[in-house]
């Protein structure tokens, strides 16, 4: 109990240190604001989700005693709660029996909460953190535009040593593209930093599950119905045209997810597989517009089902009967 404790503590005073760093101004601080959630999800993993819900409690106590109160609480809602929740399901699984019904030859295993479940709730998780970021600037469309306007503007004055005006059109892209941007950046922040805590667990032999088939990863069907009426309602104005287009964009990012999953599926036979993906990370590392191409290939997928037309062509022919 001793070392489960020490634990909590050591992550939360990891967790607050980090992001705590974002008031030293250094570039390295958006880094470790970023990966703040990586201790508390990797507690919650390895060492259970009452660890990693300690370890957010003594973060937040430490943000609120060194910084402030408010601080506190957004860094409680918008790191600690998601690492918690995640880390949870991430270990989540209900005992199955396997073999034949009644027969004493039927043995327990685990079946793990689907990925596809867990892709939905990092973008139901990037949905409201997103959402919760633009309502603190306003409480309808045209106050958070406006507020948006007037940082922005002050933001290019200052670096083009010029007056710039809320008026103009480098200003309106801004407004425009921060929704998406602040929601893809959520989507790819939570799912990279779950990613690397189970891997660190995995290496230190703390994952108490066998590592996933992340290439198998799909999302449930009804999702592909939900990016079709949240594309929909981005064309209406207002608040609700703006929480469509987060919902879109998080959706979007989670079938591009998925098409990485296609790519390593359908990579599977090729010669040199491994610099055919260096490849393709790199340019999609250096192009995020090549995202795009990743989202079709996801949502080509869910429509036509590539992989298992894959699979099916894999196995090998029936052996002839006699």
């Amino acid at each position: 109990m001793m070392v489960f404790g020490l634990i909590a503590l050591i992550a939360g005073a990891a967790s607050a240190l980090m992001f705590a760093s974002i008031v030293s101004g250094a570039l390295i601080s958006l880094v470790l604001v970023y990966l703040a959630p990586l201790p508390l999800m990797l507690a919650a993993i390895a060492w259970g989700p009452l660890c990693g819900a300690l370890g957010g409690v003594v973060a937040t106590l430490v943000i609120a005693g060194a910084l402030s109160p408010p601080l506190a609480l957004g860094y409680g809602l918008a790191f600690a709660l998601p690492a918690w929740w995640l880390g949870h399901l991430a270990m989540l699984g209900r005992p199955v029996a396997s073999g034949i019904a009644g027969s004493d030859t039927a043995s327990p295993q685990v079946e793990w909460y689907p990925l596809g479940r867990i892709l939905l709730w990092i973008a139901a998780l990037a949905t409201l953190l997103t959402a919760g970021s633009l309502y603190s600037l306003g409480s309808d469309a045209s106050a958070i535009s406006d507020a948006m306007r007037r940082g922005f503007a002050k933001i290019l004055s200052l670096v083009s040593e010029t007056t710039v005006t809320e008026s103009d059109p480098r200003v309106g892209l801004m407004v425009a593209v921060i929704p998406v941007l602040v929601a893809a950046s959520q989507m790819a922040t939570l799912t990279l930093n779950l990613w690397l805590a189970a891997k660190v667990a995995a290496v230190s032999g703390r994952l108490h599950r066998p590592w996933p088939d992340l290439s198998s990863t799909s999302l449930p069907p009804m999702t592909l119905v939900a990016l079709c009426v949240a594309l929909a309602f981005s064309f209406f104005s207002g608040m609700t045209g703006v929480l469509a287009v987060v919902v879109t964009t998080v959706l979007m990012m989670a079938y591009a997810l998925v098409g990485f999953a296609v790519l390593h599926t359908i990579t599977r036979d090729l010669a040199n597989r491994g610099i055919w993906l260096a490849t393709a990370y790199a340019i999609v590392f250096m192009f995020s517009v090549s995202l795009i191409l990743l989202t079709a290939l996801g949502l080509a997928d869910a429509v036509f089902g590539f992989r298992e037309r894959f699979q099916r062509n894999r196995q090998p022919p029936p052996l002839p009967t006699t």
